[in-house]
């Protein structure tokens, strides 16, 4: 049975309505005006408002009940972060109270803006590094310290323009080109790359190489095996590694019991600094004089001018985007567990007018953790006010105890930064990538060797080139099926999908997978033609029906554009020479309209357009019709 219907033409809409539609779906697809529609101003002015800043909508249904959830998990994550925040700022080679001083500001602006329940906001090891790399390339931090810590503050605020410009922008999209391989493999390089960059404390080295790839490091550790390695640091810092990776196993395990890992950096570092404090073993090894009082203003600091504003800009601007893809990439993942939304550009604008307010207030890049963000979601958080408590519990610690971290050793440090960064090497995901798709793989395996073998920034670079090299291969050599006739049904599929499907005497059917575009319609003519060589050399040898007509599904192709169809009129041509008919089926919406607009539909005739496969191979072939 025929369908007996037509192709539909969609009325033609004039190039504003065209216009307006496609940035509507580029920009707008979430219609974030929708709940502004037939309101009074005030109310909309109360929504905007709301939407700026979201602590407005939800502190109205604040409780004494979340407020309990709240402050045991702000505990927690003070309890983690504290310790965390002094080696992350060595990481970026920054004074260790600056650490402390970005999760105290950024946290609080994060607090009143973002969207994300869950989300702890502070240092992260990967950003740290990533900083550390790019900003010691530039400033010796060592012989500069202050111009150094003058570059970070300029690529912090760089770091928070280009994320709020990308969320106010409405260019979220940016940063999904990160694909989530890529995004695992650059994750597992930076984890092994920062771990070995604790070896220095870890194995009490003095001189200990700049560079981040793992041959330099190795060489530095090898190298000063034999005079340069302090016996009792090692044994310091693997007792307190191994009672730390216990205690995130029985975390593991026994997910009542989250706090006992959550809590172990904080104890390791009281007994650690208990015990150098009492035998007096300060002399060498331990964490400097921590500055006492909270963030000093450091606005007039930042290079607004001269040869490193466009350095710290370059800097920033990487720094952010990686920033942004660790904290969207965990705000959704929590948002999906507790079954609630988060919008990517708002979230941006957070995490942008925080940087720039944390470089004002000697801050560095931070963003969400995923090590105390998970701790956060265990620990029963209820909003984001969890980042309140930690942030007070930080502000609070720099005003009255960070004189006693004076005696913490570097090896506690190193320890900590080891157990927490082995988190984000995700090798079950790794291997359900390969399981799924080699191409994905590769771009993960590309990440990750060129974290480690190079550099951070070139396992980035990497990361994203295999990324868009793998879309543009899917651009440029887009599938194509052979379909045939399922039977006794009017149904037509690929044939090497279905065995069962039956070729229709006399007539090839070829189905387009993807949009024909200048990269792929060539490919595409060329693609379909040898199918048709290839079909008619079999039926020489095996004495079939000469084929007569081609039949092109395109219900896959959602769009053309002029080369696509310069493309269709070649191939019509060469059929035409060949003494075979072209034959099109379900053209979409966009497709027919450009056919019509272009004249092709004149040139191959109305009457060779269908709905349906079925109904093209009714008209054209009808002896096999009625087989069925």
């Amino acid at each position: 049975m025929g369908s007996g219907y037509k192709v539909g033409v969609p009325p033609k809409k004039n190039l504003f309505a065209e216009f307006s539609d496609a940035v509507k779906e580029t920009f707008f697809a979430d219609d974030p005006l929708r709940q502004y529609k037939d309101l009074p101003k005030s109310k909309k002015i109360w929504l905007g408002l709301q939407h700026v800043f979201p602590v407005l909508d939800w502190s109205r249904m604040y409780s004494l009940g979340k407020f309990k959830g709240d402050l045991i998990a702000g505990l927690t994550i003070a309890s983690l972060c504290i310790p965390q925040d002094i080696g992350y700022s060595k990481l970026a080679n920054l004074p260790a109270e600056v650490g402390l001083y970005s999760s105290f500001v950024p946290p609080l602006i994060y607090a009143v803006m973002g969207s994300s329940r869950d989300i702890a906001i502070g240092p992260v090891a990967v950003v740290s590094l990533l900083l550390g790399t790019l900003l010691q390339n530039e400033i010796d931090p060592k012989t500069h310290p202050q111009e150094y810590s003058r570059l970070a503050f300029t690529a912090t605020f760089f770091a928070g323009v280009t994320q709020a410009a990308l969320g106010f922008f409405r260019l979220g999209f940016i940063i999904e080109f990160l694909s989530h391989a890529a995004i695992i493999g650059f994750m597992a390089g930076a984890a092994i790359t920062i771990a070995l960059q604790q070896l220095k404390g870890f194995l009490g080295i003095a001189n200990f190489t700049k560079k981040t790839d793992i041959v330099s490091v190795m060489k530095s550790v090898w190298g000063n095996v034999h005079h340069g390695w302090n016996w009792q640091t090692i044994l310091i810092g693997a007792s307190f590694l191994a009672f730390l990776l216990v205690a995130k196993y029985i975390g593991k395990k026994n997910k009542k019991l989250f706090w006992v890992s959550a809590i172990a950096p904080l104890i390791s570092v009281i007994i650690s600094t208990f015990f150098v404090y009492i035998t007096h073993a300060d002399k060498h090894g331990v964490v400097k004089n921590i500055k006492k009082g909270i963030n000093p203003p450091s606005a007039s600091l930042i290079y607004f001018t001269g040869p490193y504003l466009s350095t710290g800009f370059r800097i920033g601007a990487v720094a952010g985007m990686i920033g942004l893809t660790e904290a969207i990439a965990i705000g959704r993942t929590f948002a999906a567990l507790k079954d609630y939304q988060i919008d990517g550009n708002k979230e941006m604008v957070a995490l942008g007018t925080m940087n720039i307010v944390g470089s004002m207030t000697s801050c560095y890049v931070a963003t969400g953790s995923f090590s105390r963000s998970a701790v956060n979601y265990m620990a029963g958080c209820q909003t984001a006010v969890a980042n309140v408590v930690m942030s007070t519990v930080v502000m609070l610690t720099l005003l009255l105890i960070t004189p006693l971290f004076k005696y913490t050793p570097n090896a506690i440090l190193s320890s900590i930064i080891i157990s927490a960064v082995l988190g984000l090497i995700d090798y079950e995901s790794a291997y359900l990538i390969w399981k799924v798709d080699k191409l994905d793989f590769l771009a993960c395996l590309g990440a990750f060797f060129g974290v480690i073998f190079s550099s951070v920034e070139y396992g980035l670079l990497i990361a994203v080139a295999i990324s868009l090299a793998k879309i543009l291969l899917q651009v440029t050599r887009p599938r194509t099926a052979l379909l045939g006739n399922l039977p006794r049904t009017t149904i037509y599929r690929n044939v090497e999908q279905y065995p069962d499907a039956t070729k229709v005497p006399g007539v090839l059917i070829v189905r387009v997978d993807s949009a024909i575009y200048f990269t792929n319609s060539n490919y595409v003519k060329e693609r379909i033609l040898r199918w048709l060589r290839d079909e008619e050399e079999q039926q020489q040898d095996q004495k079939l029906t000469k084929i007569e007509f081609l039949i092109v599904e395109l219900s896959p192709v959602i769009d053309i554009d002029t080369s696509g169809i310069h493309a269709l009129e070649e191939l019509l041509k060469a059929l035409e020479k060949r003494k075979i008919q072209l034959v099109l089926a379900n053209p979409g919406p966009v497709v027919i309209q450009k056919l019509r607009s272009a004249k092709f539909t004149d040139l191959i005739g109305e009457d060779k357009i269908f709905l349906t496969v079925g109904d093209a191979v009714k008209k054209y072939a009808p002896r096999v019709v009625e087989n069925v």
